[in-house]
């Protein structure tokens, strides 16, 4: 699969990104057709206890590249990236890849 994930720095106020997180960038991205599946993390620290590089992590799934470049390219797709500019204030980091198993 191909997936693609996108890395959130820590924000300058972390209560204001959850809420527009869960209240207004999940909705918009669950309206992105071809996702295969949405996962995120929210990143609690290293494990010697220190403070993660990341806030938080947003892996989309996608069955192939086709597919990815299709979704992002929508209309949809374009309104859930715009969107990181309302409440992404430690800065984002998009990388693609493809999931392998052994």
């Amino acid at each position: 699969m191909q997936k693609l994930t996108v890395l959130y720095g820590h924000p300058t106020d972390a209560d204001a990104f959850e809420k527009y997180y869960k209240e207004k960038h999940l909705p918009l991205a669950a309206t992105m057709e071809g996702v295969a599946k949405l996962e995120t993390t929210k990143f609690l620290g290293t494990p010697d206890g220190q403070k993660a590089d990341y806030y938080r992590m947003a892996e989309l799934y996608f069955d192939n590249l086709e597919q990815m470049q299709e979704t992002m390219s929508s209309p949809e797709g374009q309104a859930t990236v715009n969107d990181l500019s309302n409440f992404a204030t430690g800065g984002v980091n998009v990388i693609v890849g493809i999931t392998e198993t052994d």
